[in-house]
């Protein structure tokens, strides 16, 4: 075997085994599948976008108060742990089958299977509580405290 195959045997050695090292079974299994896929790290887990996945797994989905500002006024990434370890399966679901603020997915969410979305459950719950609240959102007009990116489409060549 040449030191590629190794690596991808041992990438994917690891794969297999994390769920289980956080006392996940396969529907977790599946959920952190889905959730790698999903992007959903890209904002729930804070420095993923300049670190990857050199952060441990047990630091990620805590959220983020770093915002996202629009006209819909100011919304954050919520700290999916807690969210997790707060609600039942089912109210976890039915948060997850709602629609809410942008720029979160919501219509991905609701397009997953039931299956899927108890996945996602399931390994959030592995992952157990961790972290602070992310911040409450802010309507339009709102003063903005935080740190955020502002979603508003500029034209070309303004300043």
């Amino acid at each position: 075997m040449t030191a590629q195959h190794y690596t991808a045997a041992l990438a994917l050695a690891l794969f297999t085994i994390a769920p289980a090292a956080i006392g996940a079974g396969p529907d977790a299994a599946r959920g952190r599948y889905l959730i790698a896929i999903s992007g959903c790290n890209d904002c729930h887990t804070p420095g993923y976008a300049q670190q990857g996945e050199r952060i441990p797994e047990a630091e990620r989905l805590t959220g983020m108060s770093v915002g996202f500002s629009g006209p819909w006024g100011v919304s954050y990434p919520a700290n999916l742990r807690l969210g997790a370890s707060l609600l039942g399966e089912g109210d976890w679901m039915a948060m997850a089958r709602r629609s809410g603020l942008p720029p979160m997915p919501w219509t991905a969410l609701q397009a997953m299977s039931d299956d899927d979305l108890r996945s996602i459950y399931r390994y959030l719950r592995g992952l157990g509580a961790a972290g602070q609240p992310a911040p409450t959102a802010l309507a339009p007009g709102q003063a903005i405290n935080t740190p955020h990116f502002v979603f508003v489409p500029q034209m070309p060549g303004a300043k």
